[in-house]
């Protein structure tokens, strides 16, 4: 991303009249201008994409990366492009009281009580009505700090002043063991945070050096979206956390996860939201894969982006009334689902034309995909088969397939065997 100093300010990037009477500092000045003198292109970016969409879902967001690879320059610049006050506010060189509000007594305490004075940069986020607010060096901030960063973070309040809708909250951290004098995120304050993971892209900075840097846009939400997009999003959440009630809060044993994402209810509501506007903004999976695991952790979230993947999967009773016509996916593991799920409807209601539906599904998947997925599809719905049934002619293309797949595994079963002996 690109970098910006304070001293670009003091130049306008040209010389005297006369250049030979101009000064070194001047010269220096045009020099660092042409030096930061840069454009900007629209580059699929993923990072740059999950950062946007959380921002557009005004939610707050912090970035964790070693120092020195972009994370206040992509700031500098997302605030830029959406036009949004840059307010710059590094928590660790403040006190506690600058977050929570200074007490100012006034003309009669007993009767009007004592007000929390917010600090400057606050008023004047107030007064400009939008703004970027930059808490900068995270991790650095001690945990009294920390503590009085809860009600900003999470409330938009400072003392008595609350900020307007329109100032969005993002954060940036290094880890620990790369901090200046570095701590965790207490679980409270890490809880209220989206976390995305900033890493270098070779090709964005050599180009980024060259002179354009990638561009940081909102995302194009689809109005005609919207009211399926919640109800997408909702069905996701509901579905996994009714199915795996464990998951509604799991506070992390280990102190350095407490200090990341983990599932809460407030953090699995961050993460319908999230959903709601990757769907409306037609997102690809790889960013909504960043903003879910940064919401709610790995685990959690990855089984999560399982279930989405399984909502898009076609009807089992779809497929089983038009085989011929049936349209199967193309990654194996969904391939694999919708095949089971077909062969757990026949048994659900066994029939005769059912199940020589469901074979010929079966030879379908043969022909366009990978033959090991029908082995065992095939052999659990071979077992279903009634006295009555006349055996369908399309068993005889499977029949090699699993004949094959059965000699194979009692090869491996016999090499492993023999493995553990030789041992």
């Amino acid at each position: 991303m690109p970098t910006y100093t304070p001293f670009a300010a003091a130049s306008t990037g040209t010389l005297p009249d006369d250049p030979a009477h101009a000064s070194q500092l001047d010269v220096a000045g045009a020099l660092l201008t042409l030096l930061r003198d840069a454009t900007t292109e629209p580059r699929p970016d993923t990072q740059l994409e999950a950062l946007t969409l959380a921002v557009a879902a005004d939610l707050p967001v912090v970035l964790w990366g070693e120092p020195g690879i972009g994370k206040t320059a992509a700031l500098t610049q997302l605030a830029a492009a959406l036009d949004l006050p840059l307010t710059t506010v590094i928590a660790s060189v403040h006190e506690p009281s600058d977050f929570s509000g200074l007490p100012i007594v006034g003309d009669d305490p007993a009767e009007q009580g004592v007000p929390m004075a917010p600090p400057d940069w606050a008023v004047r986020l107030v007064r400009a009505g939008k703004g970027l607010l930059f808490l900068d060096e995270l991790s650095t901030a001690p945990p009294a700090v920390q503590a009085a960063l809860l009600r900003l973070v999470l409330e938009r309040r400072i003392g008595s002043l609350q900020l307007p809708p329109g100032v969005r909250i993002v954060a940036a951290a290094n880890p620990r063991s790369s901090a200046a004098d570095g701590w965790e995120l207490s679980p409270p304050l890490a809880n209220r945070f989206v976390h995305l993971q900033w890493t270098h892209d070779h090709e964005v900075v050599v180009r980024g050096l060259g002179g354009t840097w990638p561009r940081a846009t909102l995302p194009q939400l689809d109005p005609a979206k919207l009211p399926d997009a919640v109800d997408f999003a909702r069905r996701a959440v509901c579905g996994l956390l009714a199915a795996r009630p464990s998951l509604v809060h799991r506070l992390p044993s280990n102190e350095m996860r407490r200090g990341g994402p983990w599932p809460s209810p407030r953090s699995w509501d961050m993460t319908l939201c999230l959903i709601a506007f990757a769907t409306a903004a037609g997102s690809s999976r790889e960013v909504l894969s960043l903003l879910v695991r940064g919401t709610v952790g790995d685990g959690p979230g990855l089984e999560l982006l399982a279930g989405l993947d399984r909502m898009d999967l076609p009807d089992p009773e779809a497929l089983l009334a038009d085989p011929a016509g049936a349209v199967l996916p193309e990654r194996g593991d969904l391939r694999q689902a919708v095949l089971d799920g077909v062969v757990q409807a026949v048994r659900t209601r066994p029939e005769k034309s059912r199940w020589n539906a469901a074979w010929a599904l079966l030879v379908r998947a043969l022909e366009t995909g990978a033959p090991d997925l029908v082995v065992v599809p095939a052999t659990t719905l071979a077992s279903l088969r009634r006295e009555d049934w006349d055996v369908p002619t399309s068993i005889e293309g499977l029949a090699g397939v699993v004949s094959l797949s059965r000699r194979a595994d009692k090869a491996a079963a016999r090499a492993a065997v023999a493995t553990q002996a030789g041992r």
